[in-house]
């Protein structure tokens, strides 16, 4: 997202403060608005709806801490400005929800730094809002297989395309990026929706005692096969299957009966099956590993599943869809990722994609059931190194503690010290060493 195009208010009572700071806003590429007086705010919000408001404290009529009251739950983050500022005016400016407190006279790049920021978040709030409206409208295969990217609207058509069909079909794609979930919606569409829905891992099974478990044994227990009549067998990475087992599967593919240990007679079949694999199907017939006759049985019709790198417009949908379920499983409010999170989110590469993000969300939640939701931490937990001495732990503690500091106090020096129990020059020489860029983590 983008810090310039934020659409801002500004509200002070003395004309050439409020004429000085449209024009910085406004050569920062920012769309600015302005009010002379805080009691006009609430009616203007209900015209137009900026992404932050920036106020005065001291004005007459009501005052910056009043309009804080005032605005209501929906409205977005105000910054209070003011040149009669102290410690205990912004703890509580703070506490009653305000995003931030600058002092006059401000320093222009951190007042833009900080209406940046505030900007970034109430967009991604509202978006998030937004999202979590549509996704309490999806209904079908929508709720089912989410997301608004061409690619999974594309997905979503070539399933209901072919869900009545007793074709077979083979569906193909990376780990994670949901082919058991578009195997029960092609049951659950189908015209056998009412059968059973039988699995089976391919990767598992072996010739020894294959028949027995899967064709059952007359007068004895069904084999799993024949649990399948009726309904759907789901063979699931069927590129992993033994070539012994293929042999003894193709016979069913091809005539759809099974015969019984101890039976004299075949037992006919009706399911329609469905597999998957995450491998090269064509890769696996020239390389030996499944053979031709299969796969011209299990590949009817063809459906790519695409990976979620190949769909990023869905992320932010899926992970606000996965939070709010994790939320709900652990019994805390939804907590939402901010500027920076979102950007975490949005760069990572999704190797294990779906999947991969719905861990992450878990991940995200139970953090903020602690107290500390970390975005870089929730997506990148399998690949964080334990430092090889307690001098390079110690190092990485103090580096987190103090990034966290300088974004807490938006970089004020002094304040950042007295806050971290340690004197400015001691902190100045652990920036120094800990080679942190304090611009760039403001």
């Amino acid at each position: 997202m983008s810090e310039a195009g934020l659409r801002i208010l500004v509200v002070d009572d003395d004309k050439a403060m409020r004429t000085s700071l449209m024009d910085l806003l406004t050569a920062a590429g920012h769309e600015v608005e302005a009010l002379p007086r805080a009691d006009q705010v609430v009616a203007h919000l209900a015209q137009s709806l900026p992404d932050v408001i920036l106020s005065d404290v001291r004005m007459p009529g009501m005052s910056g801490l009043e309009l804080l009251a005032a605005l209501p739950p929906e409205a977005p983050p105000l910054v209070l400005i003011s040149a009669h500022g102290d410690i205990a005016t912004a703890v509580r400016a703070m506490q009653d929800g305000a995003y931030s407190f600058v002092e006059k006279p401000y320093e222009p790049r951190r007042l833009l730094s900080i209406l940046s920021h505030a900007g970034q978040q109430h967009r991604l709030h509202q978006k998030t809002e937004r999202l979590k409206a549509r996704l309490r409208n999806l209904s079908g295969l929508d709720k089912v297989f989410l997301g608004q990217a061409a690619a999974t609207k594309a997905l979503r058509e070539e399933v209901l395309t072919v869900s009545d069909s007793p074709a077979s079909v083979l569906l193909v794609g990376e780990t994670g990026t949901g082919k058991d979930v578009i195997a029960h919606a092609l049951h659950d569409l189908g015209a056998q929706s009412d059968g059973p829905f039988v699995a089976l891992n391919c990767a598992t099974l072996s010739p020894d005692g294959f028949e027995r478990e899967m064709f059952g044994v007359e007068g004895g227990a069904a084999g799993k096969l024949a649990r399948a009549d009726g309904g759907t067998l789901f063979l699931d990475e069927v590129c992993a299957c033994p070539l012994a087992v293929q042999a003894m599967l193709l016979r069913v593919l091809e005539q759809r009966e099974i015969t019984p240990l101890g039976a004299s007679q075949p037992r006919r079949l009706s399911c329609r099956v469905i597999s998957a694999t995450n491998e090269d199907p064509e890769a696996a017939e020239a390389a030996g590993t499944l053979r031709r006759d299969v796969l011209h049985r299990l590949n009817t019709v063809r459906i790519d599943l695409p990976t979620l790198r190949g769909r990023r417009d869905d992320i932010l949908m899926l992970f606000t869809h996965f939070v709010a379920e994790f939320a709900r499983i652990y019994e805390v409010a939804p907590p939402e990722p901010d500027a920076d999170g979102l950007a975490i989110l949005m760069g990572h590469d999704w190797p294990g994609n779906v999947r991969e993000l719905r861990n992450v969300a878990e991940r995200f939640v139970l953090m903020a059931r602690r107290g500390t939701p970390s975005m870089a931490a929730a997506v990148h937990a399998d690949q964080l190194e334990v430092p090889d001495t307690l001098r390079e732990a110690v190092a990485a503690f103090e580096r987190e503690v103090i990034a966290r500091a300088l974004r807490a106090k938006e970089g004020r020096m002094d304040a950042v010290a007295e806050a971290l129990g340690i004197g400015r020059r001691t902190l100045n020489e652990k920036i120094v060493k800990l080679g942190l860029d304090k611009e760039a983590l403001l």
